[in-house]
């Protein structure tokens, strides 16, 4: 599906896109009224206290919620690719997901300065750095497909469209895999890193 350079340009642009999510998620912070940011702080705070005493869902629970969000984003990627025009829809998913990612950190870093940072790189980074890779690259081969259709198959009538979508859809289910494996890790082992490092962030908050 297009050439490796044109591949390659679409995984900058949109891993760009993302990133800009997440610059945005985090300058969002900043912009809530004191009373939001206090609101988000104690649910924070009961957060890290109910992982601190190992207080959450059981792990095949969460495997399978998180299985199932991933995958419906997943398809949601699949069927805005096929539809051809829903290009914007993939972008716009992109910068979403980075968003709230960006959302997340800035919260912890709001609420527990430098030991936010650390508790992010804990509790948020681990899966998103496979559950992210996993997006941008299906996000990219949805916007290749698509502009594939529109070129080859719209404008000029030529080209076999099965194979691009075969292509296409192999990459989708590959991704699942990939979204499959940041459920586990999300389940099985961030829970554990989590408490293992919420007592020091619940020191932090007391301080504070």
């Amino acid at each position: 599906m297009g050439t490796a350079k044109n591949q390659l340009s679409l995984y900058v642009f949109v891993s760009v896109l993302f990133a800009a999510g997440v610059v945005f998620g985090a300058l969002l912070v900043g912009a809530l009224s004191f009373e939001q940011q206090q609101e988000l702080a104690d649910d924070l705070g009961r957060y890290v206290l109910m992982m601190q005493d190992g207080i959450g869902p059981l792990p095949q629970e969460s495997f399978w919620e998180r299985f199932m969000f991933h995958g419906k984003w997943l398809l949601l990627l699949w069927l805005l690719g096929i539809t051809v025009v829903g290009i914007p829809g993939v972008l716009a998913l992109n910068f979403l997901k980075g968003a709230l990612i960006g959302f997340s950190f800035g919260t912890l870093i709001n609420e527990y300065a430098w030991k936010g940072v650390w508790f992010a790189l804990l509790s948020i980074a681990p899966q998103n750095a496979i559950a992210v890779p996993a997006m941008i690259m299906t996000s990219a081969a949805a916007i290749s497909f698509s502009l594939y259709v529109v070129k080859n198959r719209l404008l000029q009538q030529q080209g076999a469209l099965m194979p691009q979508l075969i292509s296409f859809s192999s990459t989708t289910m590959f991704m699942l895999l990939m979204f499959a494996c940041a459920a586990l890790f999300e389940a099985y082992v961030s829970p554990v890193i989590i408490k293992w490092g919420a007592p020091f962030v619940a020191a932090a908050a007391a301080i504070i």
